[in-house]
This record gives structure tokens, C-alpha cells and sequence, in this order.
């Protein structure tokens, strides 16, 4: 009797088993890493779904967007370009990654039938017209944070993901910086551009707007207490990242204070300093109002409040047309604007915001020495008018 009760038990926990899942469905993470293109420099992220019963193989992609749209680089600009959701056969899908030779990693989750179809349902929903789009935001809702949602919202309330930063304490431009490192060029106009905004620590969950941060994330979480994810494997290994080559942001910033000593100190090229003068106000005024443009013009919330401001003033752009000439406001002008300099240094030292000093340093010195020849020559001009004749 005991032998037969025992048999009861065990088929019983046969049909268990076999009505957990009986879908032939696999739903992966796809990692994919970085490229040499600035687009492909943070990695990418997609879902993929196995089925199969009905013989298919798709990735849900959460980075598409339509390239073909006439006003395309003016909605880009102006943060108003909308990514939308859509699906594409794994084989399509990795072409890509072959092609430029970028590693793929596929994290494979271990849930129960229903877990699965709650997923799918959720994915689903999300390719309906009226669903797929979104307002793109480079770091906080996008193709990465799309998918970190996934599982909070189709999962019951056990599921955690793993520690990402392991309680360190990492800032948004610390780790863009990290990825940027080999493009300096490209490092140093994000820098510019975006804000104090990005300065603040992140949490876990927010640092896992970059692919690779959500692959943590997830390669350590749980749920029921069990880990999450069944199987890991790489599988495409793509090429070796780049060696850093040399900074010629700096060299050229470097190249650009040789330039304004020699025209200041060396006798025979003192005649062009107006023209050096020139120059430089304008490019910082014109910097300057492109930063006021992101900062008011767009929809880019992280270049709100940006005090790259202060040392590419934007009326620099119209002072510079006055520098063939000296004028009694420039007194004024020049010693505000050398403030405005020293207020910079003071804001990035105290971590408001951090600014590229290793490349600027060069350039915030060229404009202290275009200042203070702003002010020696309008004080001596309008002094010796003051003297009585």
C-alpha cells in the first residue's frame, strides 16, 4: 500500500511539473556590445522569444526609429524624435552585430508557463499601434529601461534584480565618461553639453539605463527566491575594444594657448591680437547660444541648467564684432566675464557640476588673457581721455 501511495505521489509531481510549462517557449535577454560608431558606443538590449510550437524566433527591439522621416535630424535635435517597439527574426537581428563584430550575450530566464505568457502578453500589448512609440530620453527611458520594466510589471512582487553598482557611489557623467574614454572628441561635446543634471549618483535602478548595467542586473536577480536567470553564454564573440589613442582635443586646446602666448608675448605678432580676439569671443558666444538653445529649445531634459554657460557666454558673440575698437563698457564687461570664469572653476570644484577641465583648462585660460587685454586696453584708452589737456 505504502509503495502504491508512494507511486501516486511521484506521477503526481510528474503532471506538476509537465503543467508548469508545456509552451516550448524561451524568453532570453539580449546584450549586445559596444562599437566604434558614437550610436552603438553604450551597447544595445532586446528581447528574444523562442516559440517552438509555432517555429519562431523573434527579438522584441525597443531601439527602432524611423530614419526615412523628412524632419528627422530636426526631431532628433530637438528631442522630440519618438523610438518605437517592434520585432525582427533573431537571424536579422544578429546580422547586424556580426557585421560590425559586437558581442552578443544571451541570459535565458528560468519562470513557470504562466510567467512566460504574462511576459509575451506585456510585449504584445506594447506593439499595438497606439503603444509602441515613445519619446525617446537617452538616460532615462530607453531601449535598456524599456525592457528593465518588463519584469517589475509581468512578474509578482519576489522578483529583484542583483546589485548593479555593489553600493558604490557612481555619478550618470562618471560612467558615460567610462564608455566614452577611446572617443575623446565625442566625450568632450557630451560634457559640454549635458548638465549638472547628470551629476548626481544613480541608483541600481537607474544605472541600468545602459545595456550592460541591466545584464548585471539581471545576471544576479532573483525570484522566489531562486536565481532568475537559468543560463548565460556568450554567443557571438565580437572584436577587441580599441586602444585609447592619443587626446587631440588637448593637444589642439593645448596648441590653441601656445598660439595666444606667442601672439601676446612675441612683438611682430602683437598686431594680430584683434583678430585672435575676434575669434574666440565668437566661437565661445556662439557655443553659448547653442547651449542656451539645448538648455530652452529642446525637450533634452539633461541639458537643463547647464553652467558650461558661464565661460561660453553667449553675448560674447555679439562683443566680439567689438573688438577692433575700444569701448568704455568693455571694462566693465571683461571684469564680469572673467567672474563668470572664476564662478565656473568654483561650481565644478564643488561637484555642481564637473566640467572637462583636462581639455578646457587651455581654452579658460586663452579667454582670461583675452579679457584682461580687453580691460588694460579700454582702461588706458579712456584714461588718457580722462587727463586734462
Amino acid at each position: 500500500m505504502r509503495i502504491l501511495f508512494a507511486f501516486f505521489l511521484l506521477c503526481l509531481s510528474f503532471c506538476a511539473r509537465a503543467q508548469q510549462d508545456t509552451s516550448r517557449i524561451r524568453i532570453s535577454v539580449l546584450t549586445c556590445g559596444t562599437g566604434e560608431e558614437l550610436y552603438t558606443t553604450f551597447g544595445h538590449s532586446g528581447v528574444r522569444v523562442v516559440d517552438s510550437n509555432a517555429q519562431t524566433d523573434l527579438v522584441y527591439n525597443y531601439g527602432l526609429f524611423n530614419f526615412s522621416d523628412p524632419d528627422f535630424y530636426s526631431k532628433f535635435t530637438r528631442g522630440k524624435l519618438l523610438y518605437f517597439v517592434g520585432t525582427e527574426s533573431f537571424p536579422d537581428f544578429m546580422s547586424t552585430y556580426q557585421y560590425e563584430k559586437r558581442n552578443v550575450a544571451e541570459e535565458v530566464m528560468n519562470v513557470g508557463m504562466a510567467d512566460k505568457q504574462r511576459i509575451i502578453q506585456y510585449l504584445k500589448e506594447n506593439l499595438k499601434p497606439e503603444n509602441r512609440s515613445y519619446q525617446y530620453d537617452f538616460l532615462f527611458d530607453n531601449c535598456a529601461t524599456r525592457i528593465r520594466d518588463i519584469f517589475p510589471n509581468t512578474l509578482d512582487t519576489s522578483f529583484r534584480y542583483g546589485a548593479v553598482l555593489n553600493a558604490k557611489k557612481v555619478t550618470f557623467r562618471a560612467i558615460l565618461n567610462e564608455y566614452l574614454r577611446a572617443n575623446h572628441w565625442s566625450r568632450l561635446g557630451i560634457n559640454i553639453l549635458l548638465a549638472s543634471k547628470i551629476d548626481r549618483e544613480m541608483t541600481d535602478e537607474e544605472a541600468m539605463f545602459l545595456p550592460d548595467m541591466l545584464y548585471t542586473g539581471l545576471r544576479t536577480a532573483t525570484y522566489h527566491q531562486k536565481v532568475l536567470m537559468s543560463e548565460i553564454t556568450t554567443i557571438y564573440k565580437g572584436a577587441d575594444k580599441p586602444k585609447l589613442g592619443p587626446n587631440k582635443p588637448l593637444w589642439m586646446m593645448m596648441a590653441l594657448l601656445l598660439l595666444v602666448l606667442l601672439v601676446f608675448f612675441v612683438r611682430p605678432l602683437r598686431r594680430l591680437k584683434n583678430i585672435l580676439s575676434f575669434t574666440l569671443l565668437l566661437l565661445s558666444g556662439a557655443l553659448g547660444c547653442f547651449i542656451l538653445f539645448m538648455w530652452f529649445g529642446t525637450d533634452h531634459k539633461s541639458c537643463d541648467n547647464n553652467y558650461n554657460i558661464l565661460w561660453a557666454f553667449p553675448l560674447n558673440l555679439i562683443v566680439a564684432f567689438t573688438m577692433f575698437k575700444p569701448r568704455k563698457w568693455h571694462i566693465k564687461y571683461s571684469l564680469f566675464a572673467i567672474g563668470l570664469l572664476m564662478v565656473a572653476l568654483l561650481i565644478h570644484s564643488a561637484g555642481i557640476q564637473v566640467m572637462p577641465l583636462i581639455e578646457l583648462l587651455p581654452f579658460f585660460v586663452s579667454l582670461l588673457y583675452i579679457y584682461m587685454y580687453m580691460y588694460k586696453r579700454a582702461l588706458a584708452a579712456y584714461a588718457a581721455q580722462a587727463k586734462p589737456r
